[in-house]
């Protein structure tokens, strides 16, 4: 019995070097550093420090995070639906070819192509005004929160659509006709019917959605660069600016109890969903 085991710890020894090298050292390292102090005894001065300095920031990203899940969800949700419930066909075939484009794009090209579009004599505006709708003059820049906020939408919306789109497409169809013959219109159809049976494909994609933009540095970077900004940014300034890898070990640390929570909602979630069952 002892050879068996030995061939297996041996397969997945690189895992768990990887693992441990590139995570778990990592984030031991994070948090002795935020809750010490220079010599060596513990203390709270750094989350003191990140508290007085980066509060408002603290705030600020969970905003930007949270309207951006909400965002996902809905734009995610009425996608799905339609390539689900969906009757008109050329409708239907565009969508399937679009939405997932932005799925291979890296965040820091589409924070670039956000700059270019969104800006005051961006691609957005100059349409509109070729339009006819605004007037030069009435122009605005959208290189703000706004900016982050679309940027992280667009970036995320294919991701939990495509799991959303697959979940629906295993429902079983006499369901949905049943909902249909019995005289329900496609949205209740898909709010009442549907999306009850894909709520935990839906969670799923919003817990890593929401982990994913929280822990992005280019976008509100590179898309926003005024006050307030996103706990990234923040991290990324004390270490380059000043070397203070204790302030920034802080921000992490708050980062990591802002997603252990959201995980720890998701855990709780399926663990009386369980019970129930």
């Amino acid at each position: 019995m002892a050879r068996p085991s030995f061939f297996g710890l041996l397969l997945i020894a690189p895992a768990l070097t990887m693992i441990g090298a590139l995570f778990l050292y990592p984030l031991g390292y994070s948090l002795a550093a935020a809750f010490t102090e220079p010599g060596g005894s513990l203390s709270l001065m750094h989350f003191q420090k990140a508290y007085e300095l980066y509060s408002t920031d603290i705030l600020f990203t969970l905003f930007i995070v949270i309207v951006s899940t909400i965002l996902v969800a809905l734009f995610s949700v009425a996608i799905a639906g339609i390539l689900t419930l969906g009757e008109t066909p050329w409708l239907v075939g565009a969508l399937r070819q679009l939405y997932r484009w932005p799925l291979f794009i890296p965040f820091i090209v589409a924070a670039q192509c956000m700059r270019t579009f969104l800006a005051k004599n961006g691609l957005m505006n100059n349409a509109l005004v070729a339009l006819g709708v605004m007037e030069p003059i009435q122009a605005t820049s959208f290189l703000d929160w706004r900016g982050i906020i679309i940027t992280f939408v667009w970036k995320q919306v294919p991701f939990v659509t495509l799991m959303l789109a697959g979940a629906m497409a295993s429902i079983d169809p006499a369901t949905i006709e049943a909902g249909r013959n019995l005289g329900a219109s496609r949205l209740r159809v898909l709010i009442e019917l549907v999306l009850p049976q894909v709520a935990q494909t839906l969670l799923v994609g919003l817990v890593l959605s929401f982990v994913t933009m929280l822990s992005v540095l280019s976008v509100p970077m590179m898309v926003a660069g005024s006050q307030p900004t996103m706990l990234t940014v923040d991290m990324a300034f004390r270490i380059n600016s000043y070397g203070d890898y204790a302030t920034a070990n802080a921000l992490g640390v708050i980062s990591y109890m802002i997603a252990g929570t959201v995980a720890w909602i998701y855990l709780r979630h399926n663990v009386k969903r369980e019970a129930q069952a």
